[in-house]
C-alpha cells in the first residue's frame, strides 16, 4: 500500500457516526429514506408544482407505447415521432408502428457487423481492449438514430397489428443471452479460419462462406423467437370520422415511403458535447459502432446547446415531434413524471452538491445518453424562450403522468445530449459544418454510449 493511501480505522468510523448523528436533519432524512425510499424522500413537491404540465406549443399523440422489459427505447422513441405523422396525415385518433420489426431486423443486422468485425480485427488480440469491447455485448438491444435510419431505409415498418410484439420481445434477456453465446462461438470459427496459413483467397472464401452458415442459423433464431417478420401485407385503418384507408399487398418499404413519408436522409443528429476533447461545429463518428454493413456510419454534429434548442423548437412550432436522448437517471421524480435538479432534491436530502459541468460528467464517464424519447412540446416564456419540455416516454401509461414527463429547461441543458431534426431548421453556417470529414472516436467514448 502507498503512502498516500490509508485504511479506515475504528477512530474514522467514531467521527463520521459522530458528525451524522449529531444533525437533527440527518436522523429525519434517514428516518424519510428508510421508510420511502430515497427517490420520494428527495421529491421536492415545491419544484414539481413549479413545472405545471401546460404548454405554449403542444403536438397530440395517440395512446401511450411500452417497451416492457427489453431496451428499445431508441427504436419506440422513433416509430413514435413516425406515428404522430402518419396519424395527422390521415386523421386518425391513435396508431402504432410495429417495434417487433424493426427489432428483428436490427438483431439480425448487428449479427452480421459483429461477425463482419470479427473478421476485421482478425490481429486484434482475443483479450485486448478493442475485442473484449466488440464481443462484450454484440448484439444489446440499444441503439442510436443512425441505426435506426439504417433498418427503416432497408426493410421499412409495418403497423403493430401485422407484427405483434411477442414474449421474446418484450423481455429480450433470454434470447440476447443464447444468441450472443452463439456469435462467439462463431467468432471463435471465423478466428480459427482467418488465422490458418492457406492463401489469403481462400481465407477470404471460407469466411464468407461460414459467416453465411452462421447467419442461417442467427436468422432461425430470431424467427423462432419473434417470428417472420412480413415481407407484403394489407393495411387497413379507420380514421376519427369512422372512414376505412385501406391498401393491398404492399411492402414495408412501400408503407414507410407512402403513408409516414418522412426523408430520413434530411434528418441530421445534433449532440452537445461540451467536453475539451469534442470541439464544436465539427462532426464525429464513433469507431465499429453501427448495425447494417452498407447503411451510413453513426454521424453526430456538436453543437452549442442554444442552436439545439432553437432547432428542436422551430420544429415542434412546425408540428413535428423530436427525437432525442437524454441521461434519463440524472434528478428524475419519476412518480411525478419530472425532470428536474430540485425537483429530485437528492442534494438537499444528502447535503451535497453535485460540482460537475456536462463536460466534466462525460469526461469522467458520470453520464451519457442512455435512453431516448420524444419531445412533443415545450411552454415559451413571455420572452420566447424555453422554461419547460413536454416529454413522451416508452414506459407505459402508469409512469410518469400518464405516460408523459415534463423536463425543466435548465435539466434540458444539462441532460439532453442528443436530438434529431430536419436539417432545414439549421442555418446556412450550421449546415456547411455538416460536410466536414468526422473526427473518429474510440468504441468506448462516451457517445458511443446507446439507448436502451
Amino acid at each position: 500500500m502507498t503512502k498516500n493511501t490509508s485504511a479506515i480505522t475504528n477512530g474514522d468510523l467514531k467521527a463520521m457516526s459522530k458528525a451524522f448523528s449529531g444533525k437533527r436533519a440527518n436522523r429525519i432524512a434517514s428516518n424519510a429514506s428508510i421508510r420511502a425510499g430515497v427517490a420520494s424522500a428527495a421529491t421536492n413537491f415545491q419544484a414539481v408544482n413549479d413545472l405545471p404540465f401546460t404548454f405554449s406549443v403542444d403536438l397530440k399523440q395517440g395512446k401511450i407505447t411500452d417497451q416492457q422489459s427489453s431496451g428499445r427505447c431508441w427504436i419506440f422513441a422513433a416509430l413514435n415521432t413516425f406515428r404522430y405523422e402518419v396519424m395527422k396525415k390521415y386523421n386518425l385518433k391513435t396508431f402504432e408502428l410495429s417495434q417487433s420489426f424493426v427489432f428483428f431486423y436490427d438483431k439480425l443486422e448487428k449479427s452480421n457487423w459483429f461477425l463482419n468485425n470479427v473478421i476485421r480485427t482478425k490481429d486484434e488480440p482475443v483479450d485486448g481492449r478493442l475485442f473484449a469491447f466488440l464481443s462484450a455485448d454484440p448484439i444489446c438491444d440499444g441503439g442510436q438514430w443512425d441505426m435506426l435510419a439504417n433498418i427503416v431505409n432497408k426493410y421499412g415498418v409495418v403497423p403493430s397489428y401485422v407484427y405483434p410484439d411477442s414474449k421474446n420481445a418484450e423481455n429480450s434477456r433470454w434470447i440476447d443471452e443464447y444468441l450472443t453465446s452463439l456469435l462467439r462461438e462463431d467468432a471463435a470459427k471465423l478466428r480459427k479460419i482467418a488465422g490458418s496459413k492457406k492463401s489469403a483467397s481462400k481465407i477470404d472464401k471460407e469466411c464468407l462462406e461460414a459467416r453465411k452458415q452462421m447467419m442461417t442459423d442467427v436468422y432461425r433464431i430470431l424467427a423462432i423467437a419473434f417470428g417472420e417478420p412480413p415481407h407484403k401485407f394489407d393495411l387497413t385503418m379507420t380514421d376519427k370520422d369512422d372512414k376505412v384507408i385501406q391498401d393491398f399487398d404492399i411492402t414495408p418499404k412501400e408503407f414507410f415511403d407512402k403513408y409516414v413519408g418522412i426523408d430520413l436522409d434530411s434528418r441530421v443528429s445534433l449532440i452537445n458535447a461540451p467536453s475539451k476533447d469534442k470541439p464544436m461545429n465539427r462532426t464525429y463518428t464513433v469507431n465499429y459502432l453501427g448495425n447494417v454493413e452498407e447503411g451510413n456510419p453513426v454521424t453526430y454534429l456538436n453543437l452549442p446547446i442554444e442552436v439545439i434548442k432553437k432547432a428542436v423548437v422551430d420544429q415542434l412550432k412546425d408540428g413535428h415531434p423530436v427525437w432525442f436522448g437524454s441521461d434519463c437517471m440524472k434528478f428524475i421524480a419519476g412518480k411525478e413524471g419530472v425532470f428536474d435538479r430540485k425537483a429530485a432534491g437528492y442534494e438537499e436530502l444528502f447535503d451535497i452538491k453535485y460540482e460537475f459541468t456536462k463536460g466534466d460528467r462525460l469526461t469522467w464517464y458520470d453520464s451519457a445518453m442512455n435512453h431516448a424519447m420524444v419531445i412533443l412540446g415545450v411552454n415559451l416564456d413571455k420572452d420566447g424562450k424555453p422554461d419547460r419540455w413536454r416529454i413522451e416516454n416508452s414506459w407505459g401509461k402508469d409512469a410518469g403522468q400518464d405516460g408523459y414527463y415534463v423536463a425543466s429547461d435548465e435539466w434540458f441543458d444539462e441532460f439532453v445530449y442528443q436530438v434529431v431534426v430536419d436539417k432545414k431548421y439549421l442555418d446556412a453556417n450550421t449546415i456547411r459544418y455538416l460536410d466536414q470529414d468526422p473526427v473518429v472516436l474510440e468504441p468506448w467514448d462516451p457517445m458511443g454510449t446507446l439507448a436502451d
